[in-house]
């Protein structure tokens, strides 16, 4: 049984993440471009743009999103599921456009702010911002419907006409940030054109005042928490940027992008477990699911922030094409960085819970303290140690989230979590990461320690014995 489900979950998760995967390769492609033509305040102030419009989605959105999936479930009927649908997009659609108008009257405001002295950014960058608020409102409903190669398309053509668009807005037309911010958004505005014309016959003009103030009492206390994260995600831009400046938030940018080769995988998994987390009706069955996933999502981004801290070093020099090699400092935050994704996986996993609980009232309690952590820890590091000060506070306060809501989550919906196994996961990760940065080894000893990694596991009794019998398997077919 719970096989079974592993396998649904892995197969949504890989067909969701085709896109992303294309996306994160493409992305990493792009990088020498960035570095070489906007160099590292240029960096820095699409960093800066891009964290803004991540705050504002979050309080546009006032958690519709997050209720958008669980009242579809709950929905009895297909006539009941049209109405959740129609009435998550209009109240979405409604409050991209206030977004919109916002932003445009008051960008010289906004770029003053940030340092950015263009108001030109802000205005592109809220476009984007409505344009990726209706998208993934109207993707979301491939989602709950469980129709992962529908979502897998949608995502690859906005990939390729956004990277093709910022290739040309960059390289062809030296447009710089507003190049690179405008063509961010213009895969995301065509493929939403589409997705209109596809779903018209789900967005008629029907409000549903009842269910959404239902869904409002689900959605708003996670408000608070989303904002929570956010500071923790990228308020250490802003610091960065006001201690130490766009130069320094540039190369902490690198970093952040080499860090996110995890998000990748987070991302694949974001977008299937939600839909597959509550479609498990039995709470039995679900329980012993959600242990087994958090060990081995916790195993998989373990060995993958191993990987990226482990040969961050030589990364950074395929990527960096600036002149002088500014860029080359950004290895130090890595795998800090890496580390911190980690325990946010942990920490979706743990969550899942508490929303299926209906329980989301105290999410903001953990969140803010995180968060509290975090900028508390940016201020006292920061101006000593730059953006190493930055990844340092970043990883302290995701522990201290992956924590919190373990606890929260025990209180509402208790789960059998294997926490002797996630101990020897991140024991023997950070270990294998201390060998490999610590006596700075050669490109080959990085590599075979990271290939070491499921080898290790091994004596120190990580695997159960269905696993070994597995695994053995797999062997003698591979023979």
């Amino acid at each position: 049984m719970i096989a079974g489900q592993i396998k649904r979950l892995l197969t949504q998760s890989a067909i969701y993440g085709a896109g992303g995967i294309v996306s994160r390769l493409i992305a990493v492609f792009l990088l020498p471009i960035y570095t070489h033509y906007l160099l590292t305040v240029g960096y820095g102030r699409i960093e800066q743009v891009i964290a803004l419009s991540a705050v504002l989605v979050i309080v546009l959105r006032m958690g519709i999103s997050s209720a958008f999936f669980r009242f579809y479930f709950d929905a009895d009927d297909d006539a009941g599921r049209t109405v959740v649908v129609r009435t998550a997009f209009w109240f979405t659609m409604t409050m991209a456009t206030l977004g919109l108008v916002f932003g445009v009257a008051l960008a010289d405001q906004l770029a003053g702010w940030l340092k950015l002295h263009d108001s030109w950014l802000v205005i592109w960058g809220f476009v984007g911002l409505w344009a990726q608020m209706n998208y993934a409102q109207l993707t979301a409903v491939f989602r709950v419907e469980e129709r992962p190669v529908s979502y897998a398309i949608a995502s690859l053509t906005n990939v390729l006409i956004t990277i093709g668009a910022t290739i040309v807005l960059v390289v062809a037309l030296h447009q710089g940030a507003r190049g690179a911010i405008v063509g961010n958004f213009l895969g995301t505005l065509t493929v939403y054109t589409g997705l209109l014309a596809y779903r018209r016959y789900q967005l008629g003009l029907q409000f549903d005042r009842g269910l959404f103030r239902e869904m409002n009492r689900f959605g708003l206390p996670l408000v608070p928490a989303a904002l929570a994260l956010w500071a923790i995600n990228f308020i250490d831009r802003f610091f960065v940027n006001q201690y130490k400046g766009n130069s320094e938030l540039g190369v902490y940018s690198l970093a952040v992008r080499i860090a996110s080769v995890i998000v990748f995988l987070m991302t694949a998994f974001q977008l299937a477990w939600p839909a597959f987390a509550y479609s498990i009706r039995e709470d039995s069955i679900a329980r012993r699911t959600y242990s087994f996933v958090l060990t081995y999502l916790l195993f998989v981004t373990c060995w993958m922030s191993l990987a990226l801290s482990a040969l961050s070093p030589w990364i950074v020099r395929v990527l960096d094409q600036s002149p002088g090699h500014g860029f080359a400092r950004a290895a130090e935050a890595v795998p800090l960085l890496c580390f911190a994704i980690t325990a946010y996986a942990g920490y979706v996993v743990l969550s899942i819970g508490i929303g299926r609980a209906r329980q989301t009232q105290f999410n903001w309690i953990v969140t803010g303290v995180a968060a509290v952590v975090n900028v508390t820890l940016n201020v006292v590091l920061i101006p000593p140690y730059g953006m190493v000060g930055a990844a340092i506070a970043t990883l302290a306060a995701y522990i201290v989230l992956f924590l919190g809501m373990w606890l929260n989550s025990r209180r509402v919906y208790p789960v059998p979590y294997q926490w002797r196994r996630v101990a020897l996961l991140a024991c023997a990760a950070g270990g294998l990461t201390a060998v490999a940065r610590g006596f700075d080894v050669p490109l080959g000893v990085a590599i075979a320690v990271c290939l070491a990694y499921p080898l290790v596991l091994l004596p120190l009794g990580f695997y159960l014995p269905v696993e070994l019998q597995r695994m053995k398997r797999l062997v003698v077919a591979a023979r």
